[in-house]
């Protein structure tokens, strides 16, 4: 049987039944064994108990989105599986392994026309001491796989080392029991053999990556408050940050957590913080601060469904607007969007390099699909980007900490140079830094924040850019990958289709943007929001030479590349 270049899996419980740890240990095992893989958990918002789901997918070549539809279920129980129907895309394909003691199938199964296959897991699993129904299932589905016992073993092995020798000997009765278990069940997939690779796959989600970014970059101090889903940010800084000589601090809020990273930069040490959109709208005052007093912070907001409370555990692109839009005042930034797991990493890097180099603040829009996915990706190249803060020295004369001459960034004095003193503050400001009301002044100050944005070479790294047809899509963030994956499709249709996605969203790229799009007689916008944020904010900003439809849905719902290769398909 010849081997499938990408199968998908979706691994679903109530909490704590474990369905999470076996979606893990699966990608893990592919991971080591070479395969790339893409791994999302989906939650409710209970803090504890409600509905759980791992939801995978592996190949042979790299991966950043979900698939239109699911090879593999197993339910480890079915107690508020309905929440998913709409998540967990199955069809007459699918396989699903369901428990006769875990309660109904909902009608996501039974209206399906899946094929169904009943095997006992929490009877197996009593049979052995401390032993879980999630160790059968794992052992079920590596078999269907193609891993073998040993692979599997590795995998838990290494997840389950703290937990003492009893519970390794459950785990790995469980999976054997469930290898066996298997062994009748007809699954006509099998994956392909992974290209020769001599190098291990990195294992990492998105906030992960960020966080690793963020050194990479220089970050040396981060303070935040713990939210929902950008708290693994700082649970990888806190010990990590002290490996290179910096610092983490939770604070006990976001307005404070912002300010002590505005101190913390003004002081001269590179400073982040991350969030989610409730935390960002606190922090927004404190961005027009940092703004008007040119003092360089990265500001992470993984986001979620929103407005207000939302929903904290699924993904949207809805904070485009504050982001862009939220400061008041003529506030000039930089907001920049990551556009995979992968990319999360060189995307915070170039952000604070940015943030540095101009003296501005950076908000990075991560969303919780990129943020809460692990990836199995190839190692990404060590970037290091030639620039940093421009740091006054010798002073002279009289110190202009806002001189308007030149390009704009005016030398950053560190406290405690001899001659170097000036009012860092968000009142309008002469070159000195004196407060003042004067229109002069403030138009100048308001010219040079401007000014050194739109006149910095951003080079290549603004946008990804694929293909040269005259349909386009543009779209950006975590839904670049779907995209992608779309285009594909459409160019093995025979339909020559270019992509479009921005990682730099401001300061607006007009040149660039139009250089990108020359000879696109179509364009379709996607996006994952209500409004259709996106849409305006490209009419605001770029002259879309071309008829344009656009492609949107709220959270949580992920749009996929089906849906694009279809949308594309249908208008052409």
């Amino acid at each position: 049987m010849a081997g499938s270049p990408s199968i998908s899996i979706a691994v679903l419980g109530s909490g704590g039944a474990g369905a999470l740890t076996t979606g893990n240990s699966l990608l893990e095992t592919a991971s080591a064994a070479g395969w790339h893989g893409l791994y999302t958990r989906t939650l409710g918002p209970q803090i504890r108990g409600g509905e759980a789901a791992g939801l995978l997918r592996l190949a042979v070549h790299p991966v950043e989105c979900l698939p239109d539809q699911f090879d593999l279920l197993i339910g480890i129980d079915w107690l508020n599986a309905h929440r998913f129907g709409a998540e967990i895309k199955i069809g007459p394909q699918t396989l699903v392994i369901s428990d006769p003691q875990g309660g109904e199938p909902p009608p996501m199964v039974t209206e399906t026309g899946a094929r169904v296959v009943e095997v006992p897991m929490k009877d197996l699993a009593k049979t052995i001491p401390e032993g879980r129904p999630n160790m059968i299932a794992l052992g079920i589905a590596s078999r269907l796989l193609g891993f073998s016992t040993e692979q599997v073993f590795a995998a838990v092995k290494n997840r389950l080392a703290d937990k003492g020798p009893a519970a390794i000997e459950a785990s790995l009765t469980g999976i054997k029991l469930g290898f066996s278990a298997a062994a009748a069940i007809d699954f006509d997939k099998r994956l392909a053999t992974p290209r020769a690779n001599s190098n291990r796959r990195w294992l990492l989600s998105g906030n992960e990556a960020t966080a690793l970014g963020a050194i990479r970059g220089g970050i040396r101090f981060a303070a935040a408050y713990p939210i929902t889903p950008a708290t693994e940010i700082l649970e990888w800084l806190a010990p990590n940050l002290p490996k290179v000589g910096g610092a983490l601090l939770q604070a006990e809020d976001e307005l404070a957590a912002i300010n002590m990273i505005i101190g913390s930069s003004f002081g001269g040490t590179p400073a982040l913080t991350a969030t989610s959109g409730p935390g960002l709208s606190l922090m927004i005052e404190a961005l027009g601060l940092a703004t008007s007093a040119e003092i360089p912070i990265v500001v992470v907001d993984v986001m979620r469904a929103g407005p207000s409370t939302g929903i904290p555990t699924k993904s949207e692109q809805a904070d485009l607007n504050i982001a862009v839009y939220g400061l008041h005042g003529d506030a000039p930034h930089l907001a920049l969007a990551p556009q995979s797991v992968g990319d999360c990493m060189f995307t915070t890097q170039w952000a604070t390099y940015l943030a540095e180099s101009l003296q501005t603040p950076a908000i990075i829009l991560s969303d919780q699909f990129m943020g809460q996915s692990r990836a199995a990706i190839e190692r990404p190249a060590d970037i290091t980007f030639i620039g940093a803060r421009t740091v006054a020295a010798d002073i002279a004369g009289a110190y202009k900490r806002y001189a308007t001459a030149g390009n704009g960034v005016s030398p950053m004095a560190i406290p405690g140079l001899r001659g170097g003193q000036y009012t860092a503050e968000g009142l309008t400001h002469s070159e000195r830094g004196t407060p003042t009301s004067g229109a002069a002044d403030h138009l100048a100050q308001l010219d040079k924040r401007r000014d050194k944005l739109e006149h910095f070479n951003f080079g290549d790294h603004w946008a990804s850019i694929e293909g040269t047809g005259d349909f386009a899509v543009i779209t950006w963030g975590s839904l670049t990958g779907a995209a992608r994956e779309a285009t594909g499709r459409a160019a093995a249709d025979g339909l020559d289709t270019r992509l479009v996605a921005p990682r730099l969203l401001a300061p607006a790229q007009p040149q660039q943007m139009a250089a990108a799009l020359e000879g696109a007689k179509r364009i379709l916008v996607v996006e994952q929001t209500h409004g259709g944020q996106f849409h305006k904010y490209l009419r605001a900003h770029y002259d879309l030479p071309a008829s344009v439809r656009v492609l949107n849905r709220p959270g949580p719902l992920p749009i996929t590349a089906g849906e694009i290769h279809r949308a594309i398909t249908e208008w052409r």
